[in-house]
């Protein structure tokens, strides 16, 4: 299986990166989803109804949902550092997935376990 740092790295092939500075948003919940992010460099805060519930760093991947028939962002997405953010909009995604099938598992394990540990911290509530 691809690692993290090399699935961002698929994801820096596809299009310039976009750059963000610390504490500017990236996207709110609610907002459309349409793309998914790799860290090339800096941290994301992701929080949840204002409350930070995970920092993820360099080689991390984030907004998958909006790839996956999401219409809507379930989180926020604030830069905690200044960011180095790659992107795929559906039709890279798509393109990125045909040319390597091992880039999507990633993905969908990156998604899946956002997802258990973003449930496991409302639950705990």
């Amino acid at each position: 299986m691809l690692e993290p740092a090399n699935t961002v790295s698929i994801l820096q092939q596809q299009a310039e990166p976009k750059t963000f500075s610390a504490d500017q948003v990236i996207f709110q919940e609610g907002d459309p989803a349409n793309y998914m992010y790799g860290i090339l460099d800096g941290e994301v805060n992701i929080s949840v109804n204002g409350k930070i519930v995970e920092t993820i760093g360099k080689g991390e991947v984030f907004g998958t949902g909006t790839l996956i028939g999401v219409d809507d962002r379930t989180y926020s997405a604030i830069a905690k550092t200044d960011c180095t953010l790659a992107f795929l909009d559906q039709q890279r995604f798509l393109f990125a997935v045909q040319e390597t099938p091992m880039f999507a598992l990633n993905v969908m394990k990156s998604y899946s376990e956002r997802l258990d540990r973003l449930t496991h911290s409302i639950m705990s509530d």
